[in-house]
């Protein structure tokens, strides 16, 4: 069975479509942007000494793509029989990958302001955020985070800086938003490799924009003596990066400020998301070495134009 992914919505909106499963009888989502299709596959072929959260491979047109049961990474437990359950085929970090649930219920659109974070006893969990829709609570799952636990080489790491020259890259300040704390910490540690030493983390685009807003309202044109260029990621609590984007291309003042987009979201079909609302470069995780470069190409072209 194939079903269509909904509607992609115009950038920078705040707005956001889930596709809400069950596994276990508990209610979870995932963007659905993330979704290339539902389908339920014919069949799943064992891989000796593979994780045992991969079910196996599958063939989907022809592509060999690696199944994820999801029952194993929440519940501990196994799914009985993955070919008679649906699957939700994902494409991010430049991956395709399928994870087996029991049950799909829809597409639903909210606001990313709707997304409440997780308490922070919760930060090292799977869970992105949570969502009430008629009093009952979905939990939107963190697949990437799901991905590199079982695969740690699909993920930012040291190991992808080998290529990156070293420089003295002391004097250019950074504004980070993620909101994985995993992620903002392989970031700092992989960024520090390469030189930078003045990064400032926030953890959901609202408060990297409220932090940006207030010194461009104290310091005006001298809002450069602490940011040289923004790194966002897109999926995020409160606002979601493309939003945060849009915000700062349309400031009359921040206009200037080099913004790089960087997402597993990032792919040929979504990259005009960041176009539309003005990003100077778009770059998928886990390339963190192609960052670097970005960065030094930005901060480059910001002199020259000085």
């Amino acid at each position: 069975m194939n079903e269509k992914q909904g509607i992609l919505l115009e950038s920078g909106t705040g707005e956001f479509e889930i596709l809400k499963f069950k596994v276990a009888g508990k209610h979870y989502a995932i963007n659905v942007i993330k979704v290339r299709e539902i389908l339920q596959v014919e069949d799943v072929s064992s891989v000796p000494n593979s994780p045992e959260a991969i079910s196996g491979i599958t063939l989907v047109r022809g592509e060999v793509v690696s199944v994820i049961d999801l029952k194993f990474v929440l519940e501990g437990n196994h799914m009985e029989d993955a070919t008679k359950k649906m699957t939700l085929l994902c494409e991010f970090n430049q991956l395709k990958v399928a994870f087996l649930v029991d049950e799909v219920m829809g597409i639903h659109r909210i606001r990313w302001d709707q997304l409440q974070k997780p308490d922070e006893i919760l930060d090292a969990s799977l869970v992105i955020g949570n969502i009430n829709l008629e009093d009952q609570i979905f939990m939107l799952l963190d697949f990437e985070k799901i991905v590199m636990d079982i695969s740690p080489q699909t993920g930012i790491s040291i190991e992808r800086m080998k290529d990156v020259v070293d420089r003295d890259r002391s004097g250019v300040k950074l504004v980070l938003a993620d909101d994985s704390p995993m992620i903002r910490q392989v970031l700092k540690d992989t960024l520090t490799i390469a030189g930078f030493d003045d990064m400032r983390f926030f953890d959901d685009g609202k408060q990297a924009w409220e932090y940006l807003d207030s010194i461009a309202e104290s310091k005006e044109e001298k809002y450069v003596d602490d940011v040289h260029l923004m790194i966002t990621d897109i999926e995020m609590p409160q606002m979601d990066g493309h939003a945060l984007t849009k915000r700062i291309k349309e400031h009359k003042i921040l206009k200037k400020l080099p913004v790089i987009i960087f997402s597993s979201l990032i792919s040929g079909d979504l990259r005009h998301k960041g176009e539309a609302v003005g990003a100077d470069a778009q770059l998928s995780k886990p390339e963190v070495g192609g960052l670097v470069a970005l960065i030094d190409a930005l901060i480059k072209k910001e002199m020259m134009n000085k």
